[in-house]
């Protein structure tokens, strides 16, 4: 695959294959195979997580009896215990260099591979509750861990393309999945246990994946450990090897990593921002319920849900992720919180609903994440030095888990007490609310901000 540049590059600069490229000219170069890689090994992850996601919420409340506020505890910690774990995934990877990078993501993928056949054995609440906090642990291992390699992989003026193409691959795992549960349902007598089964030998090859192909060591491409994004000054003089005219970026004290990150102004705002609108962004499961309970679809349709947003993920990941390198990363990530508000909008419409309305909303719902989930990333990535890399990625990414864990616990209650209506109209107010918010903070500091500092071009 191979994607173009499309930024004006010195005479003297080289290319991301080490092809040397003239004044002017469009530079052309592969995704690095780091990116290809990962994306290989979060598609077989994706395809073993999905086909448990897709049928964990009718398993859980069908099969298993659960209220909607008992879904909504496990279904915050399903998508909120790796909070607890991804700040010291991140500062374990650090530690390790680049080969401690992949190490800590090894550990996360094997640890959620194990939990799939630990749902065969558990039926109680707490139960399933432990097993779905091991999972989510390991993902919270190996998130920023993984984000840290395709950072340092792709070049810094198209991380947002890197992060695309990354997120593309994963999501095409995400559409096989719950395809695989939807056939294994219809096929088998005990349709929950072939699920879970399968899911666990495809998350083992997943792991053997990275193991034998992920390098152990990532170096920084086209940066310096500084976290300087030298290729967005390239035109106007510094060379990769020279600091920018901004000057050098503090680098993170590295025994108080939360706390240096946390005092750069970008990464405190990107970390407001996404606790804020983290706080109202329902969850997949419950949307997916809400649109079953509008519908009233057979079960055996329910795995079928998540396959409208993969399909909108997928073909719009990689085109949203050039967007946001050209036009801006953060501009980009609240627009895509304002698509969301679009899909609650139609999941409140007084007119009745159908296959129009199911698409509509799947698709927002997918072009939500095609312009916030990799963007996120790569924004951060701008702003934290390649040697805490991990370690800043995963402060953002845990603010954000932990607000839709909060989301999740406060959804499952509103639902409990007032209905699924009420409870989707108070998410779409306070989405409106943080998202206004979220454009302040997120506005460039003022006169002092040029054209070529990081805040206009990843704003």
């Amino acid at each position: 695959m191979y994607l173009a540049d499309g930024r004006p590059a010195s005479a003297t600069s080289m290319a991301p294959g080490g092809r040397r490229t003239r004044r002017g000219r469009r530079v052309r170069a592969a995704v690095p195979s780091t990116v290809l890689v990962l994306g290989t090994v979060s598609l077989i992850t994706d395809i073993s997580s999905e086909m448990v996601t897709a049928v964990l919420p009718l398993y859980l409340v069908a099969e298993l009896g659960l209220s909607p506020l008992g879904f909504g505890v496990l279904d915050g910690v399903y998508n909120g215990v790796s909070a607890l774990v991804r700040l010291v995934g991140g500062r374990l990877s650090d530690r390790g260099g680049g080969a401690g990078h992949k190490a800590v993501a090894a550990v996360g993928y094997g640890l959620s591979a194990l939990c799939k056949p630990l749902l065969l054995l558990v039926h109680s609440l707490p139960l399933i509750g432990a097993v779905l906090a091991v999972d989510r642990t390991g993902k919270g291992l190996r998130t920023a861990p993984r984000d840290a390699m395709i950072s340092l992989a792709a070049e810094p003026a198209a991380r947002g393309r890197a992060f695309g193409v990354h997120r593309a691959m994963d999501t095409a795992g995400a559409l096989c999945g719950p395809l695989v549960a939807f056939v294994l349902l219809r096929a088998a007598a005990e349709g929950y246990d072939a699920v879970f089964t399968v899911s666990f030998c495809v998350a083992v090859l997943g792991v053997v994946v990275l193991l034998l192909f992920v390098p152990g060591r990532a170096l920084p491409a086209g940066e310096d450990t500084s976290g300087e994004d030298t290729s967005r000054t390239a035109s106007a003089g510094p060379t990769p090897a020279e600091p920018a005219s901004s000057g050098p970026r503090t680098p993170a004290a590295p025994r108080t990593p939360v706390r240096a990150l946390l005092g750069r102004p970008e990464i405190r705002r990107l970390t407001a921002c996404a606790v804020l609108l983290g706080l109202t962004t329902v969850s997949d499961s419950f949307l997916y319920l809400t649109l079953q309970r509008r519908l009233d679809l057979p079960a055996a349709w329910f795995p079928l849900l998540p396959l409208g947003t993969a399909a909108a993920f997928l073909s719009l990941a990689v085109p949203m992720g050039a967007i946001a390198d050209r036009l801006g990363r953060r501009r980009l990530f609240l627009a895509g919180h304002l698509v969301l508000l679009c899909a609650y909008g139609l999941l409140l419409a007084p007119f009745g609903g159908g296959t129009a309305l199911v698409c509509a909303v799947l698709v927002l719902h997918g072009a939500f994440y095609a312009a916030t989930d990799g963007v996120l990333a790569a924004a951060t990535a701008d702003a934290v030095p390649a040697d805490a890399r991990g370690s800043g990625l995963a402060v953002v990414q845990t603010g954000q888990t932990a607000a839709r864990f909060v989301c999740s616990l406060a959804f499952g209650a509103a639902w409990t007490a007032w209905g699924d209506h009420t409870a989707v109209l108070a998410a779409a107010v306070g989405l409106a609310l943080a998202a206004a918010l979220s454009a302040r903070l997120l506005r460039p500091a003022g006169p002092a901000a040029g054209p070529n500092s990081p805040s206009e071009h990843t704003s």
